[in-house]
């Protein structure tokens, strides 16, 4: 069982019974799940995972103080601390993870506060823009088993990906960057004899294409070191990881050189692909300079077009 199973079983054999029987009058205002940070939530825990910061616990999240008050969400804290500290083999730790609390009893509108800088995940452009793709992850991520007030779900329902504009303008700024590292920049650089220049470019080929099959997905994108594990079981363009890897582990040698840039291309080729099959470019070719204007001028909100190309790229 991975982890959201684990949090799942341990919710329904001690949480639930808890909440029923002691906070029957407020069970219908609160949620319950697994959600932030913690490879847990992405369901890609394993044995190694749980040396650290790991327990069978649960989140129960509170709306505001005004239908919850505080001494009420005291008890809870107190019940909660009180379930069992073993499950399934698994024992909670007695220091607060790294970072803050993970499990237990949290306000809604401060965990989503923490993350988007908004408890209510109504976001303007510029948060859209400039919260960390995987803040926004940890929003949406792991499972709700109960919510009986709604809150939850809603806000988890507004941040679950970024509107068409938003991810439009963030897709055109990472094709503009696999363009100019992938496809220009790193055939010049070897050209000059910049053979570490030129793995750069690799670099910041891979981590655009990266972020733009993660779009073409429309799913975000986890922190780097899960970042290939979730690109391999994502329905489109999946097969694109074992490219990705040949080009950042592989060296700029005079015999890699001509297969490296053609592996470039190849990705290229394929993102293509991809783009006009979903009816997101006009543009009838493998230059994803131009697939990146096409997309950039689609975009409706005129405010949101004539930002520069670069805008949404962080």
């Amino acid at each position: 069982m991975n982890g959201i199973e684990i949090s799942k079983a341990y919710f329904e054999e001690y949480g639930l019974p808890m909440l029923s029987e002691q906070f029957p009058d407020i069970l219908g205002y609160i949620a319950a799940g697994i959600m932030g940070s913690g490879s847990e939530c992405l369901g890609f825990d394993d044995e190694l995972s749980r040396d650290h910061d790991y327990e069978a616990g649960f989140c129960i999240f509170l709306p505001g103080e005004d239908i919850i008050d505080r001494r009420t969400a005291f008890l809870m804290e107190r019940a909660y601390s009180k379930l069992p500290r073993e499950f399934m083999g698994i024992n909670r730790p007695l220091m607060m993870p790294a970072g803050g609390q993970r499990r237990g009893v949290m306000r809604t509108g401060e965990f989503f506060l923490d993350r988007t800088g908004t408890s209510d995940g109504i976001l303007s452009v510029d948060s859209w823009f400039g919260i960390p793709e995987q803040s926004l992850l940890e929003c949406v991520n792991g499972e709700i088993f109960f919510d009986g007030y709604g809150e939850v779900s809603e806000i988890r329902e507004r941040l679950q990906y970024y509107p068409d504009d938003i991810m439009k303008k963030k897709l055109a700024g990472e094709l503009m960057i696999m363009a100019q590292s992938g496809q220009y920049n790193y055939k010049r650089c070897i050209d000059h004899g910049e053979e570490a220049a030129a793995q750069l470019a690799v670099f910041s080929f891979v981590k655009s294409a990266m972020s733009a099959v993660f779009m073409l997905n429309r799913r975000y994108m986890p922190f780097y070191k899960w970042s290939f594990r979730a690109l391999r079981s994502l329905p489109r363009l999946a097969l694109l990881a074992e490219l990705f890897e040949y080009l950042i582990t592989t060296d700029n040698s005079q015999d890699l050189r001509k297969e490296k840039y053609d592996v470039i291309e190849a990705v290229a080729s394929d993102i293509s692909d991809e783009l006009m099959e979903q009816k997101l470019s006009k543009a009838v070719c493998s230059d994803l300079e131009k697939h990146a204007s096409s997309i950039n001028d689609s975009i409706e909100d005129p405010g949101i077009r004539n930002m520069h190309i670069l805008a949404a790229v962080r």
